[in-house]
């Protein structure tokens, strides 16, 4: 039975967190660890969590949940402390404001891996995203959509697997821990390097054909927009060059102009 860790990171996310909560609670999949790192917020996460905590434990739910609330040095300071108190077989980031989009979204992952992994863990399970608002209404389907097929180097295109729907090897997303040198792109990167990481080790991505998160539209990418892309040049110029880097963002400009 695959064990799932789930990470949620948060600061002052009072708003928007609890159909986080209610979402990994109502699954009917048992086998979850949740783990919230949480960076001393000042409104009213904590009230949530512990109040979702009784609940774990009145309902019998039989969920692990694992609480810690300090100051950090941001976001993927937060994810790296996350990492290394995963236990579970797959760890995935599902952070306030996302939500798995059924009950039974677990239970049918594991299946899924049983039915087609041959008793070999694959080293990156992954699937497709909506998009949601504040109030948690569907927006629309995310504009870029994983392949059937993919590897390290299909991030040349763009991130084509949002964060959320990467589900990664423990052990593997243990040795590659977020570069804390990025600010806004350190996701990218650690998918980039975790993929390269499974190529190396002729391990297999294996995609789920279904939609695995509903992903709460914004975000400090979308806030930080100018920043976020000149930081993703870095990261893809680290990856695969300066030539190609330079002439997969010609064709993003041109992409965008034929499509206005």
């Amino acid at each position: 039975m695959i064990r799932f860790s789930i990470l949620t990171c948060t600061y002052n996310a009072g708003s928007v967190l609890q159909r986080t909560l209610d979402s990994i609670l109502n699954q009917t999949w048992v086998q979850i660890e949740h783990i919230i790192v949480d960076g001393a917020s000042k409104d009213n996460t904590m009230a949530l969590v512990n109040a979702y905590r009784q609940r774990n434990t009145e309902e019998d739910t039989q969920h692990d949940i694992v609480v810690s609330s300090e100051p950090d040095r941001g976001l993927y300071d937060a994810m790296n402390k996350a990492l290394k108190k995963a236990t579970g077989d797959y760890v995935v980031f599902l952070n306030a404001g996302d939500v798995l989009p059924n009950e039974k979204t677990l239970e049918d992952i594991s299946n899924d891996v049983n039915e087609r992994s041959d008793g070999l863990l694959p080293a990156v399970l992954y699937g497709n995203t909506n998009i949601v608002d504040n109030n948690g209404n569907l927006l629309r389907p995310r504009r870029l959509s994983p392949p059937e097929n993919l590897n390290w180097r299909s991030f040349r295109h763009g991130m084509l697997v949002c964060h959320q729907a990467f589900y990664v090897r423990t052990d593997i997303a243990k040795a590659e821990q977020y570069d804390l040198r990025y600010r806004f792109s350190a996701d990218v990167d650690w998918c980039i390097r975790v993929m390269k990481h499974a190529e190396k080790e002729g391990l297999p991505l294996l995609q789920i054909p279904e939609v695995v998160v509903n992903y709460l539209d914004g975000g400090m990418t979308n806030k930080n927009h100018r920043a976020s892309l000149i930081e993703r040049f870095r990261v893809m110029r680290r990856h695969y060059g300066p030539i190609t880097t330079i002439g997969m963002h010609i064709w993003f400009v041109i992409r965008a102009m034929l499509k206005k």
